[in-house]
């Protein structure tokens, strides 16, 4: 195989190799024998497989498999023999310039730019801290009591925190809605689920109560034709219903999974998930803080074009698919995204500068604790630990971002740095 390196910018590069057809050929028959020899198809004996029958079964596979072999064989002599640093992936194709009897292949690679000296003294970082308290265990565990509470019928005047069933019809601009009958709703009194006119409206009503209100629409409303308009509504409370909550006994506890139905225990467990929550979403302020401050200090480095485009299209295509499941449209085009995408690329590359020239490595335990920190939020943490370490992916994934955390507190250890103390309630708000 021939390898060439060709530049043709400041970061992009053409690596060109060249293959002799005959020695593909050559491995892709050998390899087609091996497989003759113990391949089991319907219909034959074992070993007596057609030549002809195996290479229509395999050929196109095991030719690729081989060819992608040796694609990655001469790269990697190009990456060594050039002191090459890529960033991305390359993008192969064939030209079609080969001589005969020869099979040519163009990768276009980028390069990691060159960023001097990495002097992280000069950055001036925030590092918060916070600690879980004693109130904020007895605020979740009245969150806990909220998330298992039962509701029951009741008799009298609504108040707030009342669950509210109702029958509505409103009238405006002489269009009635709905044209014919009720429209059934329900709504928390006093959980903003509905204007608060109409909620302060509902308070003191008793069930089977009608009361008619007048509400003017606010100027966004989704109906644009209806927006800042006046329009009245009858509202009957058909019935009402208040939040019971559970009492914390060994039952309620056991609920949650400690079996011994310990209250101290229970609390002790809360306290450990509360700072598993804290101490990732402090590492989310210390990324954004640092990443903050490498954008600043770095932000007329040339980055590689091509890698900043698909960082650009892959933001545009992952708001794409969350304004598609809220039923909405991403009105923006992949322009208003290369700002991002321009700043996510250059901290990664920075990140993966700053570890490789100080021999940062992975650290095990704290992949560990990441991994449990993830596991945590959900019902069946063994099986989340499970899936991460049968899916290489999903680990390599883990990897790099536990990675990046190591490299980020790294970072800000060396960085002019001060501190500032939040709440619990602050620092996981982000």
């Amino acid at each position: 195989m021939q390898v060439s390196v060709e530049s043709v910018g400041n970061l992009e590069r053409r690596v060109i190799l060249s293959l002799p057809a005959g020695d593909i050929d050559d491995q892709v028959g050998g390899r087609l024998r091996e497989i003759a020899r113990t391949v089991r198809i319907k219909g034959f004996r074992p070993g007596k497989v057609p030549a002809k029958v195996v290479e229509q079964r395999f050929g196109g596979q095991v030719r690729a498999e081989i060819l992608d072999g040796l694609l990655r064989k001469g790269m990697d002599q190009a990456v060594r023999e050039n002191e090459l640093r890529i960033a991305g992936a390359p993008e192969i194709s064939q030209s079609d310039e080969a001589a005969e009897g020869e099979l040519k292949y163009v990768a276009a690679i980028e390069l990691v730019p060159d960023f001097g000296e990495l002097d992280m003294a000069k950055l001036e970082v925030v590092r918060h801290t916070a600690e879980v308290t004693d109130e904020d265990i007895e605020r979740m565990l009245g969150n806990l009591r909220q998330q298992r509470a039962s509701w029951t019928k009741v008799e009298r005047a609504a108040k707030a925190g009342d669950l509210a069933n109702l029958e509505t019809a409103s009238t405006i601009d002489g269009q009635r809605m709905p044209a014919e009958g009720v429209e059934k709703t329900s709504t928390v009194l006093g959980s903003g689920g509905m204007y608060p006119e109409v909620e302060s409206a509902i308070v003191g009503m008793q069930p089977g109560e009608d009361k008619t209100i007048d509400v003017t629409l606010p100027a966004d409303w989704h109906m644009p034709q209806f927006a800042g308009k006046t329009v009245t509504s009858t509202f009957k409370l058909v019935d009402l219903a208040e939040q019971v909550l559970p009492e914390v006994d060994a039952a309620f506890i056991r609920s949650f999974g400690v079996k011994s139905g310990d209250l101290e225990q229970f609390k002790s467990e809360i306290r450990s998930n509360l700072q598993r929550e804290l101490k990732g979403a402090l590492m989310n302020r210390l990324r954004r803080e640092v990443g903050e401050q490498l954008v600043e200090a770095y932000k007329d480095v040339e980055l590689p074009p091509r890698v900043v485009e698909n960082e650009a299209n892959a933001l545009l295509a992952n708001a794409t698919e969350q304004a598609r499941r809220q039923g909405q449209q991403v009105g923006a085009g992949v322009d208003a995204f290369r700002e991002a995408a321009r700043k996510r690329v250059l901290v990664a590359l920075l990140v993966a500068e700053v570890a490789r020239r100080n021999e940062l490595r992975l650290d095990p335990a704290r992949l560990n604790e990441t991994m449990q920190l993830i596991a945590s939020t959900y019902e069946q943490p063994q099986q989340v630990i499970d899936l991460y370490r049968n899916d290489p992916q999903l680990m390599q994934g883990l990897q790099n971002r536990v990675m990046e955390e190591q490299v980020i507190d790294w970072i800000a250890e060396r960085a002019t740095h001060t501190e500032q103390a939040l709440s619990f309630q602050e620092a996981i708000g982000q």
